[in-house]
């Protein structure tokens, strides 16, 4: 609710006099938020946005237009938006009823136009965007994005929403045999590539373990981690008879990725940390 002042002054030869002053307080019939339903993110994920707008006053409104900037930010002279919304995935109530007419632009803002919100109705739209490569990502990442509503002879309304580049770890393994075709007796290696797309590394206290169970079962084993040699029973455990093998719990460890936004493009790229397990013994 705004407040308002307003005084009045009469000037005449012997000065100036000046009244008491008087406040008002003009009424918010319109009220307006928005909400993320996650509020947290990463690359080429879908958010899904909810802004709900409010009329309690007696009157309806009609012709409004509701704006939303998709998290746009200025870097080095350019205008970069984050999000790119979805076609076709927006949806509009009103008192609850699904509105099938509604005219929705899909740029680097998204528009929608021709709202209407009857007296002491409720308006809810509901709309998706994906994360996309002008997203910040790794500590401090953040993606700020405003929705409008203006039209209908109201003062134009305004609501933020913020949410955050995820913190955690986001593993991935890659295996691969060399060489691929060999006969009994022969040796061969499985090279497990651990990548981390996360902000967050993997530590001892994560207490990961990489598992396999090789088919057929291998004899002679060589381990290495990140070129280091592993023990028998100390690093990893092997049964020879099933094939199943196990890294000691804490034992795999994975730096975070690290992040960089190209100067020219604005685009962020990750560089996944990495680790290496390889196991080398000969087929049975």
């Amino acid at each position: 609710m705004a407040e308002f002042y307003n005084q009045a002054a009469v000037s005449y030869s012997g000065g100036t006099v000046l009244s008491n002053i008087t406040v008002g307080r003009v009424q918010d019939t319109m009220t307006l938020a928005k909400t993320a339903l996650r509020g947290t993110y990463a690359p080429g994920e879908c958010v899904t946005y909810a802004v709900s707008l409010a009329n309690t006053g007696e009157t309806a409104v009609t012709g409004l237009t509701l704006t939303d900037d998709l998290g746009a930010y200025s870097f080095n002279g350019m205008t970069l938006v984050p999000l790119t919304p979805t076609p076709g995935a927006l949806l509009v109530y009103v008192d609850g009823a699904l509105q099938s007419q509604v005219a929705v632009t899909y740029a680097d803002t998204l528009t929608v136009t021709g709202l209407e919100l009857p007296a002491g109705g409720d308006l809810v739209v509901i709309y998706e965007a994906t994360v996309n490569g002008f997203a910040p990502l790794g500590a401090g990442g953040t993606i700020t994005n405003t929705v409008t509503v203006a039209g209908g002879g109201i003062i134009t309304l305004s609501a933020t929403e913020t949410i955050t580049a995820r913190q955690t770890a986001e593993l991935r393994v890659t295996k691969t045999l060399t060489p691929t075709t060999v006969e009994p007796g022969e040796a061969v290696t499985y090279t497990f590539l651990v990548e981390n797309l996360g902000a967050t590394p993997v530590t001892t206290a994560d207490a990961a373990s990489l598992t396999d169970t090789f088919t057929p079962a291998l004899t002679a084993l060589t381990v290495s981690y990140n070129g280091g040699a592993l023990v028998l029973n100390t690093d990893y455990s092997y049964a020879p008879a099933t094939g199943e093998f196990a890294t000691v719990p804490g034992r795999v460890t994975v730096p975070a990725a690290a992040y960089t936004q190209d100067a020219a493009t604005g685009a962020w790229t990750a560089e996944p940390g990495e680790a290496v397990l390889t196991v080398t013994g000969t087929i049975l």
